[in-house]
Order: structure tokens, then sequence, then C-alpha cells
């Protein structure tokens, strides 16, 4: 494993981490504890210690398993997690100081932990960065030791750009991989300016990136990528990247072409995301121990050759930008 250096945390983070989205198995299925835990000890042996949860995963379910792993384990073990997202509706005056510290309290209880090493606003409304007693409660609770960072998850590069003007602002997670490709042109240079360490989210947009889907693909009625593909649950960007199903098949087979049409083009799609120096950490999912094995070969692979480089983008510039690139 190769590690990075986490922003002004002052963290040391393997470079390949774990989100824990879909950690108790596939989406939509009741949480399985004995799933969850095979796949966080197989994710620690391998060498990772950034694991990313989120209060609404498994209705706090994933938080205990990840409190569980870190209370098991000798390593050193950082724990990010998510606020914001229970709250309903999901809009700018719902977020009080008040609720988002009951949810931190909420998120210690369910892991039994002392402190948590990450706190990380958890996608909330655009007017929510607009908000400085929204940020400035943080400061507060890591005075109070409950905390040590805060960081946001975002949808937009717009959000993440105004995120960093506030200095306890430590990270921002944000969707990048082959087929969201804007962060990349200025949030990577003002993150990296800033010190703020970048966690790149939905890395293969959505199982999209690893090649194994076709258009006779089955998703459960209720998972994500069956009734999310319009955005009619949540922001569009957060399945498939916002990208066409039909039109991301097409552009995969060519993304295969290009890395010698390897049947798993999941390692690769991870190694891509890696030759960005200012990238901290990349969270892909597991929802199998299959998918951590398969998440981990990126760490063997080469780096992409400039000639590989550029397909990428060309494919990206033929296929993908014109529909989504300047939506988030």
């Amino acid at each position: 494993m190769n590690y990075r250096k986490l922003g002004k945390t002052g963290f040391t983070s393997s470079e390949i981490s774990l989100g824990t989205w879909q950690v108790g198995g596939k989406w939509g299925d009741p949480f399985s504890h004995d799933n969850a835990d095979r796949i966080l000890n197989e994710a620690v042996d391998a060498g990772i210690n950034f694991i990313d949860t989120a209060d609404v995963y498994g209705d706090g379910e994933s938080e205990k398993a990840v409190g569980r792993l870190v209370r098991s384990r000798s390593e050193q073990i950082f724990v990010a997690t998510k606020c914001g997202r229970r709250l309903q509706p999901h809009t700018n005056e719902a977020y009080q100081p008040k609720a988002l510290r009951n949810f931190v309290d909420d998120s210690l209880r369910n892991m039994g932990l002392e402190t948590l090493d990450l706190i990380q606003l958890h996608c909330p409304p655009t007017d929510v960065y607009y908000r400085p007693e929204i940020f400035e409660l943080f400061d507060r609770l890591k005075d109070e030791g409950k905390i040590q960072h805060l960081g946001v998850s975002v949808e937009k590069v717009e959000e993440g750009l105004k995120a960093i003007e506030f200095p306890n602002v430590t990270t921002v997670q944000i969707i990048f991989n082959m087929f969201r490709q804007r962060p990349a042109e200025l949030f990577f240079s003002e993150a990296s300016r800033r010190d703020v360490g970048i966690i790149v989210r939905v890395p293969l947009a959505s199982g999209l990136l690893t090649g194994t889907f076709s258009p006779e693909t089955h998703f459960s009625a209720s998972d994500h990528r069956t009734f999310n593909r319009q955005g009619e649950a949540f922001d569009k960007g957060e399945t498939f990247s916002g990208v066409d199903y039909a039109t991301g098949l097409a552009a995969v087979d060519e993304l295969k072409a290009v890395f010698s049409n390897d049947s798993n083009l999941a390692p690769d799609a991870l190694r891509w995301i890696l030759t960005f120096d200012a990238v901290s950490c990349i969270i892909p999912g597991a929802s199998k121990p299959a998918h951590l094995t398969s998440n981990l070969q990126a760490m063997e692979r080469p780096a992409p050759s400039p000639e590989q480089m550029a397909a990428v983008k060309r494919i990206y510039d033929e296929r993908i930008k014109n529909p989504v690139h300047y939506l988030w």
C-alpha cells in the first residue's frame, strides 16, 4: 500500500481507502454485519487505514461496524463520517447548529468513540456554504474534543471552491473519475494551494467503470441505479456520475480497448485517478470481499502511459463532456 498526506489534517492515508456505503451488502439489502466485518478487516489487513462512513449508511449500522473495527484492531485507523443527510427535509433552513451537534453526538455513540477523526458535512444544499455559523460550530466541537477535523462532501465544483474558503475545512470529498473530469481543471490546484485534502468518491461511476455491466445487467428495484437515473431521489450525479447508461457503456467499451481489453476495468480506472498528485485518497466501495480485492489491484497497475492518458481524455471529450461537464 502507498500512502499520501491528507491535506492539513496531517494524517497519512492509504491511496486506496474504503467507502462503506454498501459494506453491509448490496444496495437495498438488509445490513449484514458479518459481511461488513469481513470487508473491513480484510481492508485493514491489506494496509487500508482510512475508512469513510456516514450516519445514514445502513441507518447507522455502517457506523457501528466501523466503530467495532477500530476498537478491535491495534493499527491506527482514521475514521471519517458525515452528517446532515438525516435532516428531513434536507434544506438549507434545516441546517442548524443544534441539529448538527446532535448528529455528531449520535455518531460518537454509534461508533463507541470519544472523538471523530474527521466529520464531514454530507452534501449540504449550496446555500449552506454561505453560512459561517454552520462552520464555526465545528471549531467549538473541536475545542470540546468531539472532533479533530472538519471536511465537506460536495456535489459541485463550485461548492468545493466555496467550502475551502473556510480555514477549518481540511478535506473535500468530490466525485472524480474518467466520466467526471472537471475537478482537475481548477479545483485540484486551489485545494492544493490551501493544503486541503482531496478524497475522491464515486471513483467507478456507480460500478459503470468496472466494465462488468451490459445492456442486460439487472439492478433491483431498490437499487439507486434503477430508481435514480434521472435524479428522482437525490442528485442525479450520484448515479453513474450523471452519465446516460447506454452512453457510458459505449464509452467503457472504448476504454477497455485502451487498457488491453481487460475484462475488469476497475483497477485501471482507479490507477488513472492516482496519476493526479492533488488526490489524497480514493474511497471505492465494496459490497463483498471480491470488490475489495479488485480495488486493491490498482496498486499493482503501472501508471497509464501518455498515450493512454490522451485516449481517456479523447473519449471523455467525445462522448461524456457535453452532457455532464458543466452540471457538476
